[in-house]
């Protein structure tokens, strides 16, 4: 049996995030983040940072933002629909193709086949116009009246590009300034990918299974269909299945009514935790959109984390804020933060912190959180860090204190 602090370790070594990052990141360790994670969550969402961006950051620290971005132009990963539309290495494009096909029911694709049944011929047009004269943006094409067009805004060819995409004809080539250049899957992707025979049903399944598995370190069979969004549910017949096989390994896990598994890949890793001897020392900001906390049922259960995404309620309706930034501190989620990056004033504005108990946070939480609030702030090109209210009261006179006696910290 591991602690349940242990099991939560566990699943931060998995992700990448229970130690400090490299002080000098590369290029490889990028590509290595984002496969450690399976996948990376992409959402246009800026208010600070865009979302695969702030990820990345947690886990690799200041590193250039052009990175991931030329990692998609220069193949080294894709964009599909998975948990939802998401970054993933190029390496793994035939597993996803097959599942997007054969098993995935993602809402994404059930849109894109209404809209290819719906528009064909003019779809057709497109995909041939696209074969004829290269790549293009949505914003290639004339905006229609608004008040025609569909309640989201997105005028005819935006939806058919989408369904091209989801359809596999096309991908994304590239991003510029965030928006997807889209072109023919045949001169995006490699030949030796895209001829290679897809995998069967009952092989993606598994291929799904161990791949959430290995990226969630250690999970209980409730949690695993969610990461890529997967029907149906994993049955603990499944997973016992595996075990017996060897291709999965199982571990009691103090509090929890059921079994966790383990990929064996983890096998080190779990017997550092059955020693008790994983330890957390990373602090950071995440993302709405991490895979620690985008399922938010597993969030709770694994963390004690009730999080809820606000950006889309009513201001006034709102609790914590309008993009609200998990704290994760050495091995604990212990509070949230909403935050808003000036950058043409070169400011990161806290207008809202709060723990998750009732006391304030420690003078190590403190010191821990004011480093990784600078971090955040220089990797943004910001210079100055204000800070508004926070839950419990005092402990904002207490953060300010830190901030400011850790400014100059590099």
């Amino acid at each position: 049996m591991i602690s349940l602090q242990q099991a939560r370790n566990l699943h931060l070594a998995a992700q990448g995030l229970l130690t400090t990052p490299p002080k000098k990141p590369t290029r490889k360790h990028l590509l290595a983040a984002i496969a450690r994670m399976e996948l990376l969550q992409i959402d246009t969402i800026h208010v600070v940072a865009r979302s695969p961006y702030l990820v990345l950051h947690a886990r690799l620290g200041d590193y250039p933002l052009q990175w991931l971005d030329d990692a998609l132009a220069q193949g080294s990963i894709f964009e599909t629909w998975a948990h939802e539309a998401c970054f993933a290495p190029t390496a793994d494009w035939p597993w996803h193709r097959a599942c997007n096909a054969q098993v995935r029911c993602h809402w994404g694709l059930k849109h894109a086949q209404r809209t290819l049944e719906r528009d064909g011929d003019k779809v057709a047009a497109l995909l041939q116009h696209i074969a004829d004269t290269g790549p293009v943006r949505s914003a290639d094409f004339a905006r229609p009246d608004v008040a025609s067009s569909p309640w989201w805004g997105w005028k005819d060819e935006k939806r058919w590009l989408e369904a091209l995409f989801a359809n596999g004809d096309l991908m994304v080539a590239r991003r510029e300034k965030f928006q997807r250049v889209y072109d023919l899957t045949q001169r995006v992707l490699p030949a030796a990918l895209r001829n290679a025979p897809l995998p069967s049903p009952a092989q993606v399944r598994n291929h799904m299974l161990q791949t959430s598995v290995r990226a969630l370190g250690v999970a209980q069979a409730a949690w695993l269909h969610d990461y890529f969004r997967l029907k149906p549910r994993f049955s603990r017949a499944e997973l016992d299945a595996a075990v017996a096989t060897g291709t999965l390994l199982q571990v009691a896990v103090d509090g929890w009514d059921a079994p966790g598994y383990v990929h064996p890949d983890h096998a080190a890793l779990l017997r550092r935790a059955e020693k008790g001897t994983l330890t957390a020392t990373h602090t950071a900001l995440l993302s709405p959109f991490d895979p620690v906390v985008w399922d938010r049922a597993r969030a709770l259960d694994f963390f004690g984390f009730d999080y809820r995404l606000e950006c889309y309620t009513p201001a006034p309706q709102r609790r914590y804020g309008y993009f609200v930034l998990p704290v994760l501190c050495r091995g604990e989620l212990i509070g949230r933060l909403d935050a808003k990056a000036h950058r043409t004033d070169g400011m990161l504005e806290v207008k809202s912190l709060y723990s998750e108990s009732a006391t304030p946070w420690s003078a190590e939480q403190l010191q821990d959180v004011a480093q990784a609030l600078w971090r955040f702030a220089r990797w943004q090109g910001l210079s100055r860090i204000t800070l508004g209210a926070a839950q419990p009261e005092r402990m904002a006179a207490a953060l300010r204190r830190a901030l400011a006696q850790t400014e100059t910290t590099p």
